[in-house]
C-alpha cells in the first residue's frame, strides 16, 4: 500500500468517529430546538452529560461495523455508489445495535426522534466525508500522488485496452512504466535489471493466454522482489469468479459459490420476506377475502387452485430442486389445466423453452382474466413466503414437468427459493423468451444484493400494469 493510501486509510476511522459523534449531537440539538419543541412537546428528561456517554460508545461500535464493512480499503476497487451502500448498512447495523441498547437505557427509547434522526444525519455526514476523500484521492492521481508504478506483461487486445484505459484515465492511479510482450528468461532479466532503477509497484499480467511456465515464473518473480501481482481471469475463471479458499493439512481447497446470497444476507433476506410478506397479507386481507367471494360467485369450483385434474397436489420446483405444495386463486374452469399438454398444444407462445403459455385461453373464467390481468390470482403466494417456501424475490417457480426439460445450465435458476417478482419479472414478464427469462435469473442469483430486492420491488408494480401478451 502506497504511503498516501495509509494515510487516507488511518484518518478515515477517527474522521467517521468524529463525524458520528457529531451526527448525534446534531440529532439532540434538532430535537431539543424550540422548532422541535413547538411541533411535538419534550415529556422526558436526557441530559447532555448521560447522552454523550451513550453516544461515544454508540460511535466506537459503528465505527467498527465500518471496519468489518471494509470502508478503510481505501484501496479497494470498490466503486462509490458501492462504497455509499456500505455506509448505508453499516448505519443501518449500528442503529439495531442502538435497539439493543435500548433495553439498558430508557432515555434512547424516550428520545426514539434523536435515535433515528441521527441515523439519518450519520448516513449523510458519513457519505459526504467519503465522497471528497475519494475525490481528494482521484485529484491526488491526477497530480502524479499516490499512483500506482505498474510494469504490464502481455501481447493480447487485453494488454491494449488497459494501456489505453490507464493514459486515458489518470483517475484510476496506475502508471504503466514499461510493457513486456512475454515472460521469457531473458525478458525477466530485462525487468529485473529495470526495477533497480525505476520504481515499481505491481506487475499485471494482462495476458490469459501467457503459458503455465511463464505465468508461475511471472508469479514468483513478483514475490521475489516484493511487487504487488495481479493478472486477467481467463474465460473459466470468468465462470468461476466468485471462490472461497479454505485449507486442509496445508492443501488450499477453492470453492466456487453459486451465488452471493449467503450468511447474514440470507439471514436479512428471510427476516425481510417474513416481515413484508405478514405485513402485506394484513394490508392486503380485505382484498384476498373480496377475491375469493367474486370466484365463488363468478364460476363453480374452488376458491383456489391448487389440484390437478387428477385429484393430486400441484406442486412447483422450489430451492435445489426440490418440489414444494403450491397454490393461487383460481382463475380458470376447474379440471382443465391439462389441456395445455393436449387440445391447447397448437397455441403455445413459448415454444422456445419447456414454458406453456396460452395466449386467449379459452380456459379462464370472466373474473380469471382480471385477476390474471393484475396478478391477484397470484396473492395467496405471499402465505408461501411467510411460511419459507418461496420468498418476494427470485426466480420464479416452474412446475415439475417443466423443469425436467431444463437444460444443465438452466438448472442454476434453482439455486435460491423462487419469487412472487424478480428480474426477468419487471424486464418483460412473459414476453421474455424462455433463453432471456434464465439469463436474467442468472444474472440476479450470482448478483444477489438487498438493492437489487428493493429495486425490484420497487419496479414490480409498473411491470403489473404493463401491458403482455399473456396473462
Amino acid at each position: 500500500m502506497k504511503k498516501i493510501e495509509s494515510f487516507f486509510s488511518i484518518i478515515l476511522i477517527p474522521l467517521d468517529f468524529i463525524l458520528l459523534i457529531l451526527a448525534g449531537i446534531s440529532a439532540y440539538q434538532l430535537r431539543f430546538s424550540d422548532w422541535s419543541e413547538n411541533i411535538r412537546p419534550i415529556i422526558f428528561n436526557l441530559p447532555f452529560n448521560e447522552f454523550f456517554k451513550s453516544l461515544i460508545v454508540i460511535a466506537f461500535l459503528w465505527v467498527i461495523m465500518l471496519a468489518l464493512s471494509g470502508l478503510y480499503n481505501i484501496r479497494g476497487a470498490l466503486k462509490l455508489a458501492q462504497e455509499l451502500r456500505k455506509i448505508f448498512f453499516a448505519c443501518s447495523t449500528g442503529l439495531a445495535l442502538v435497539a439493543i441498547m435500548i433495553f439498558f437505557q430508557r432515555e434512547l427509547f424516550d428520545s426514539r426522534f434523536i435515535v433515528l434522526v441521527g441515523w439519518i444525519i450519520s448516513i449523510i455526514y458519513l457519505s459526504l466525508a467519503h465522497v471528497f476523500i475519494r475525490f481528494l484521492q482521484r485529484r491526488l492521481f491526477v497530480y502524479g500522488h499516490g499512483i500506482h508504478k505498474v510494469i504490464l506483461v502481455g501481447n493480447s487486445k487485453t494488454t491494449e485496452s488497459l494501456i489505453s484505459e490507464f493514459a486515458r484515465n489518470r483517475q484510476l492511479g496506475f502508471e504503466i512504466t514499461k510493457r513486456v510482450r512475454d515472460f521469457s528468461l531473458e525478458t525477466a532479466q530485462e525487468i529485473a535489471e529495470f526495477i533497480k532503477d525505476h520504481e515499481v509497484d505491481e506487475i499485471i499480467q494482462s495476458d490469459p493466454n501467457l503459458s503455465k511456465g511463464e505465468f508461475l515464473r511471472l508469479f514468483d518473480f513478483a514475490n521475489e522482489n516484493h511487487l504487488t501481482f495481479k493478472y486477467v481471469a481467463d474465460l473459466l475463471e470468468v465462470k468461476v469468479l466468485r471462490t472461497e479458499v479454505s485449507e486442509v493439512f496445508g492443501i488450499p481447497i477453492i470453492e466456487v459459490k453459486k451465488t452471493t446470497l449467503e450468511g447474514w444476507g440470507k439471514v436479512f433476506k428471510r427476516i425481510f420476506d417474513v416481515v413484508v410478506s405478514g405485513l402485506l397479507i394484513l394490508i392486503l386481507s380485505p382484498l384476498l377475502i373480496i377475491t375469493a367471494i367474486i370466484i365463488v360467485l363468478d364460476s363453480r369450483g374452488p376458491v383456489f387452485f391448487s389440484r390437478r385434474d387428477d385429484g393430486s397436489f400441484v406442486y412447483r420446483v422450489g430451492e435445489s430442486g426440490i418440489p414444494f405444495k403450491y397454490f393461487k386463486f383460481r382463475s380458470m374452469i376447474p379440471d382443465s389445466d391439462s389441456m395445455r399438454y393436449n387440445e391447447l398444444a397448437n397455441r403455445n407462445l413459448r415454444s422456445d423453452g419447456p414454458m406453456v403459455k396460452i395466449k386467449d385461453d379459452p380456459r379462464v373464467t370472466h373474473f380469471g382474466h382480471f385477476i390474471r390481468r393484475f396478478s391477484i390470482d397470484e396473492l395467496p403466494e405471499l402465505f408461501l413466503v411467510f411460511i419459507g417456501r418461496m420468498s418476494l424475490v427470485g426466480p420464479r417457480p416452474h412446475l415439475p414437468e417443466e423443469v425436467a426439460k431444463y437444460e444443465n445450465y438452466h438448472k442454476k435458476t434453482l439455486t435460491i427459493k423462487p419469487g412472487i417478482t424478480g428480474l426477468a419479472q419487471v424486464s418483460g414478464r412473459s414476453d421474455l423468451l424462455f433463453e432471456e427469462e434464465v439469463k436474467l435469473d442468472v444474472y440476479y442469483i450470482e448478483n444477489w444484493s438487498m438493492w437489487l430486492d428493493f429495486s425490484i420491488l420497487f419496479k414490480t408494480p409498473m411491470a403489473v400494469l404493463k401491458h403482455r401478451q399473456t396473462e
